[in-house]
């Protein structure tokens, strides 16, 4: 199969750039959601638990803008970088603000229904590149930073 021209190294010549991907954005996402929590739980504590009241749209809120602005700095959140994987555009570029505000709400959208969150699981283990749905429908895709790129 060949690939589009883009700045990103190809999975066929390259595949050190894409391997283990899926599994290590498992991982950074299971990361990520803890740091979410405690996020919460601090807020709840401040609020002196009325936050409670409001737990899902505050964990759904906090989420996004945990996700976006991490996504927007460095172009991984911490869970990311401790697995050492970032997000580039297919022209190899970090993502900007507005992409990864747009790849937080693709990522947003497809966690709350089911099937979008199949497909997209589905992609990250059988497409070269390992990208999830947003990924493919925004021209993201997760690298190893290990890899040199």
């Amino acid at each position: 199969m060949t690939y589009a021209r883009t700045a990103l190294p190809d999975p066929q010549i390259k595949p050190e750039f894409y391997a283990d991907v899926a599994t290590k954005r498992l991982l950074a996402w299971v990361v990520d959601t803890v740091l979410i929590l405690a996020i919460c739980l601090l807020i709840i504590l401040m609020t002196a638990f009325i936050a409670l009241i409001f737990l899902p749209f505050l964990y759904l809120v906090v989420g996004f803008f945990y996700r976006t602005l991490t996504l927007a700095g460095r172009s991984a959140t911490p869970g990311m970088r401790l697995m050492a994987i970032e997000f580039r555009t297919l022209r190899g570029e970090r993502l900007d603000p507005v992409l990864a505000a747009l790849h937080t709400l693709g990522y947003t959208v497809s966690t709350a229904m089911v099937m979008p969150q199949i497909i997209s699981i589905l992609l990250m283990l059988n497409t070269a590149r390992a990208q999830g749905l947003s990924d493919l429908v925004l021209g993201t895709v997760a690298l190893n930073r290990a890899a040199g790129h």
